[in-house]
């Protein structure tokens, strides 16, 4: 059994390459684009009663239906391969078995992108510290820089009820086309049953906007915005 929270996190981060170039890849498919919903379009706020998504983990997350909802049962064996050909032992290769990837949204074109990713404890066979929260999240936003150049980050830790919460916002390019740049932020919590990260990748502020403020349970507290405002207010790298 391994028990580095680094290590983990890497063999996670390892499945967001092939999630998010699954994601992006669909701007070369108009036609898999939510029906009636316009390419170019700003993300909208929630209104009403809004989809939401419930982890098995204990946690749920609400989204807007302006975004489209993508099943990401057929990218989890792509990333768990992915994340075991990251791996340098048998144990390690045990861990990344165990990458969940939940739910991922996307809207717009170029796309923006709202996922979550996890590490379930039982699967894992070990538990974290919330000591051990902040390494984990860098080691989790670190995969993204398969994909994108990343500038000017900065990080912040807070609470949520009685949840502690990591956050990490950065300017980004993407690799494959410099010209298209993005706001990329990786929100992290530990939870009884396992370790769980949000990560957006905004093309603009409203989407950027709907990540921090779509409500969020955490296990028994009550529902509240993921990131609220200000968090990251005078934030350093």
């Amino acid at each position: 059994m391994f028990k580095s929270t680094m290590t983990a996190a890497f063999l996670l981060s390892c499945t967001l390459p092939v999630t998010a170039n699954s994601a992006f890849a669909q701007d070369a498919n108009p036609g898999a684009a939510k029906a009636g919903s316009a390419s170019t379009a700003p993300a909208k706020p929630m209104v009403g009663d809004s989809p939401l998504y419930k982890s098995d983990l204990g946690f749920t997350y609400g989204y807007s239906p302006d975004w489209e909802l993508i099943d990401t049962k057929p990218l989890t064996p792509l990333a768990q391969q992915k994340a075991a050909e990251g791996a340098t032992s048998e144990e390690e290769k045990k861990g990344a078995a165990c990458a969940q990837i939940g739910l991922m949204l996307r809207h717009g074109s170029p796309a923006s992108i709202i996922m979550t990713v996890s590490l379930p404890y039982d699967c894992y066979g070990s538990s974290f510290s919330d000591a051990e929260l902040p390494g984990f999240g860098t080691g989790v936003s670190s995969g993204l820089k398969q994909n994108f150049t990343i500038v000017d980050s900065k990080n912040a830790t807070y609470k949520l009820g009685t949840h502690n919460v990591w956050v990490e916002r950065s300017a980004a390019t993407a690799k494959a086309d410099p010209t298209q740049t993005y706001t990329i932020e990786t929100v992290c919590s530990m939870l009884k049953k396992g370790a769980t990260c949000w990560i957006g990748m905004a093309k603009d502020d409203a989407s950027l906007k709907l990540l921090e403020q779509s409500k969020v349970t955490l296990e028994s507290d009550p529902a509240t915005a993921l990131v609220p405002d200000g968090v990251l207010a005078g934030a350093k790298p």
